[in-house]
């Protein structure tokens, strides 16, 4: 199984784009904090991206600052830089699992409630698209 369940504050606002097919796709991330045992706090940056319809809500009604719990898989990817150096990526994939916490905790209007325009019980598409569909 591969699941992923984080709460956290975004880091910086969302970005929206589109596939050549239509399909929304927002990236954004998010600091989750956890305190240690001498009191230290350690923060752990994730990528996030979001796919479908919650993408465009999420670009939407979230911004840098606020909070979010959200639902989804890892997703290791890999690229060039112009340099030749090979990097990884891992980022949290979600199509149906985003809930908006603390100031209007849900996007008014939008009809779903948290779940960023994606009933909770609404099936997950059968293949998610590949990492270089992603325009960004």
């Amino acid at each position: 199984m591969n699941k992923a369940i984080i709460s956290g504050n975004l880091g910086r606002d969302p970005e929206l784009r589109f596939t050549q097919s239509g399909t929304a796709v927002c990236k954004f991330s998010v600091a989750t904090t956890k305190r240690g045992k001498n009191g230290r706090s350690e923060t752990t940056w994730h990528n996030i991206v979001v796919w479908g319809k919650p993408a465009e809500v999420a670009a939407k009604y979230l911004h840098k600052g606020r909070k979010v719990l959200l639902e989804g898989e890892m997703v290791h990817g890999e690229y060039t830089t112009k340099e030749g150096v090979k990097k990884q990526t891992f980022e949290i994939h979600t199509w149906n699992h985003v809930e908006f916490m603390g100031e209007q905790a849900s996007a008014p209007g939008d009809g779903y409630g948290d779940f960023g325009g994606v009933e909770k019980d609404s099936p997950e598409p059968a293949m998610t698209p590949s990492l270089d569909d992603i325009p960004f």
